[in-house]
C-alpha cells in the first residue's frame, strides 16, 4: 500500500497596487469565503499562521482570505524581492505540516462585525450596497490582495473599511471614488457618497 503524506503546496506572488503589500497565493483554501485583517501583531490572537509571520521583522500587517495572504513589510525594508524566498518557503512548510490558520473560537471572541453578511433587520438599501459589494466590488479587490467591509449607511453615506493591500494603497481612494462610489450611484439613487472608514 502507498501512503501519501500531506499534498504538496504551491504558493506564488503577485504584485499588488500597494507597494508595501505583496499577495502569496496558495493551491490550498487558507479561510474559505471569508477574510480576516490583522494590522498589528497584538490582534494576531484568533490566527497561530499570523503570528508566526508576524516572527519576521519587516512584517507589519498579515491579510488572509480564501486563498491568498497579504503581507505588508515596513516601508524601510529591504526590496520584496530580497524577502520574499523566505516568506514563500516558510508558507509552503507551515501549510504543508497542516499548520493552523484560523482558530474560530477565537475570532468569535474579538469579531462580532457583520460585514457584507445580509442580516434580516437591514433596509432595503442596505441590502442592495452589500449584494453590489459581494458580486461587484469584492472579486475585483480579491484579485488587488485586499478586501472591502461595509461599515454602515446613514443619509447617503455609506462607510466602507479597506483591509489588506487596499488599506494605505495610494489608489484605494481612486477606486473607492471613481470605481466604487460611481458604480453605487448608478445602481443604488438612494447612495450620494462613499467613504472610507478607519478600523
Amino acid at each position: 500500500m502507498i501512503k501519501t503524506g500531506n499534498p504538496i503546496i504551491s504558493i506564488y506572488t503577485e504584485m499588488t497596487p500597494n507597494p508595501e503589500t505583496m499577495k502569496f497565493v496558495a493551491n490550498k483554501l487558507l479561510y474559505p469565503g471569508k477574510s480576516i485583517d490583522f494590522q498589528d501583531e497584538s490582534q494576531a490572537g484568533p490566527s497561530p499562521l499570523a503570528k508566526e509571520l508576524f516572527s519576521f521583522p519587516f512584517i507589519k500587517g498579515v491579510f488572509i482570505a480564501s486563498n491568498f495572504i497579504t503581507l505588508t513589510k515596513t516601508a524601510d525594508t529591504e526590496d520584496w524581492q530580497d524577502v520574499i524566498p523566505s516568506v514563500k518557503q516558510f508558507l509552503k512548510d507551515y501549510l504543508e505540516n497542516g499548520g493552523a490558520i484560523i482558530n474560530e473560537d477565537e475570532v468569535a471572541k474579538v469579531k462580532q462585525d457583520t460585514g457584507n453578511i445580509i442580516l434580516s433587520d437591514d433596509t432595503d438599501v442596505v441590502k442592495r450596497i452589500k449584494e453590489l459589494l459581494d458580486n461587484y466590488v469584492r472579486p475585483a479587490v480579491e484579485m488587488d490582495g485586499g478586501a472591502i467591509q461595509f461599515k454602515n449607511y446613514d443619509e447617503g453615506v455609506v462607510s466602507l473599511m479597506l483591509q489588506g493591500s487596499c488599506s494605505g494603497c495610494p489608489s484605494s481612494m481612486v477606486t473607492l471614488k471613481a470605481g466604487i462610489e460611481g458604480m453605487m450611484k448608478r445602481m443604488i439613487p438612494e447612495v450620494k457618497e462613499v467613504v472610507a472608514e478607519a478600523e
